[in-house]
């Protein structure tokens, strides 16, 4: 059996050709019986509305395993965000998951003793474009999905990357901040 995983984090970015296509994922992956089994049982019990809790699934009736649970970090306000959010964006998520199980960056034999918190942010101008590109968005969640997973079980960045790195990563939006741009 591999080794225990009891909290891990992760955080990734993945931009597509368009403003819309970004995905930016922050999750929270551990085993079921420590603080992430209760946060996850917490969070699919204690719905808000417009930040509905939802596993990531295939389709209707086809969870995977891990058992993931998104979380919009975008209040949703429409049925038509819904559905991208609970369609396109879901189903990527799902295949996302399922591309980390197949890489090995999830092990194989803890993919019933895993959850998933995934907090997943859809830019809310989806809506308001004309001939959305479903493939190429879901494209990017899936790819961010898989990334965010193996950054946060291989602990990437390493302290020793942040350490040396840190004075040459600029915050894209401290710097718009910096330029009198925001």
């Amino acid at each position: 059996m591999s080794e225990r995983i009891l909290l891990r984090t992760g955080e990734a970015l993945v931009e597509g050709a368009e403003d819309y296509l970004c995905a930016e994922p922050e999750i929270v992956i551990g085993e079921f019986d420590g603080p992430v089994g209760q946060a996850f049982a917490n969070l699919i019990g204690d719905q808000v509305k417009g930040h509905s809790r939802v596993f990531a699934i295939l389709n209707s009736d086809v969870q995977v395993r891990p058992a993931t649970i998104m979380v919009s970090k975008v209040t949703v306000k429409s049925a038509e965000y819904t559905n991208i959010l609970m369609g396109t964006v879901q189903a990527a998520i799902a295949h996302g998951v399922l591309d980390a199980v197949r890489s090995g960056d999830i092990p194989r034999d803890k993919v019933n003793d895993l959850g998933i918190i995934y907090s997943v942010w859809l830019d809310p101008a989806v809506v308001e474009v004309d001939d959305l590109d479903h493939k190429a968005l879901f494209d990017v969640h899936r790819e961010a999905t898989a990334k965010v997973i193996r950054k946060a079980l291989r602990n990437e960045p390493t302290i020793d990357w942040l350490l040396e790195n840190q004075d040459q990563v600029e915050h894209y939006f401290h710097k718009l901040g910096l330029d009198g741009e925001l």
